[in-house]
């Protein structure tokens, strides 16, 4: 009889478990003719619009200060990583997050400190929150060649000096045939991803000349420096450490991307846009 009761029991301990487990399943399915979510979008750091005008300002100081290293669309360069995805990015809602990372650094990163007023660091932060992550699907590297040619090539020749060190049938031949956004990456770095001045592995070798108190002097390719310690690599193949005190030994150091960085803090959305078109007809 005992037997006979918990089997009872058991039965109708199973049809309840059944029955709720319908239920939470018929709970999970959308309505009928109701379109699926997608599971690809995330939601989870939905967040109201910020002001366009700070936007708008965030856009222009992260173009001359981010987009060196983190790529004109904030989704990273060989220099930056992806800040789209970014844990700071995300947590943060107006700067106060980010304000950590731009005002102190982060030198093991490669990344030096940026003394922007707390005002500007708040419009960064409504600019990178203002992309959506999700573009990114549907973005194309042809989507940048938004310029005019013509005034492009107009802006190189004339007001831009780029044919102080540029030739279009020399080092530029061909150069449209890399992919807009690349060649873009590339006009504002000159070939180097590094951040006012942080080489990266694609940049071009810096140059040092070390001249002694004695008029003796080492040249050879620069690997770092600092207010203590110059090293660099001879023309042997030796590397060489060279204390500093002060100003001595006196440091000269040859930079290829020299002009590019200079112009950093002056390129116009304009002549940036135009200048792309432009060399993108150069295949």
């Amino acid at each position: 009889m005992a037997n006979l009761a918990r089997t009872g029991l058991l039965a109708a301990v199973t049809v309840l478990v059944m029955a709720l487990t319908s239920v939470s399943g018929a709970a999970d399915e959308p309505p009928a003719g109701a379109a699926k979510p997608n599971p690809f979008e995330s939601h989870d750091f939905d967040r109201p619009p910020d002001d366009p005008a700070a936007v708008a300002r965030g856009k222009q100081v992260f173009s001359v200060n981010c987009a060196f290293c983190h790529g004109s669309d904030g989704r990273g360069g060989e220099g930056g990583p992806n800040l789209l995805r970014s844990p700071i990015v995300l947590n943060d809602r107006k700067g106060e997050i980010i304000a950590a990372v731009v005002l102190n650094g982060r030198a093991e990163k490669g990344m030096p400190k940026f003394n922007l007023p707390m005002e500007s660091i708040a419009d960064i932060a409504a600019y990178v929150h203002s992309i959506k992550v999700g573009a990114a699907s549907s973005f194309t590297p042809r989507m940048v060649l938004v310029g005019n040619a013509a005034a492009g090539k107009a802006y190189f020749n004339g007001k831009g000096g780029c044919t102080k060190c540029h030739s279009v049938t020399k080092d530029l031949a061909g150069v449209g045939a890399m992919d807009p956004k690349t060649l873009q990456d590339t006009i504002f770095t000159g070939g180097g991803t590094g951040m006012l001045g942080i080489p990266s592995p694609t940049a071009p070798p810096r140059t040092v000349t070390v001249t002694f108190p004695t008029g003796e002097t080492v040249k050879g390719k620069l690997v770092s420096i600092d207010d203590f310690v110059v090293v660099l690599t001879d023309a042997d193949g030796n590397r060489r450490s060279i204390r500093r005190e002060g100003e001595a030994p006196k440091v000269e150091i040859v930079n290829p991307l020299q002009a590019h960085l200079d112009r950093v803090r002056n390129w116009e959305d304009r002549d940036l846009r135009n200048v792309t078109a432009y060399l993108e007809t150069l295949k």
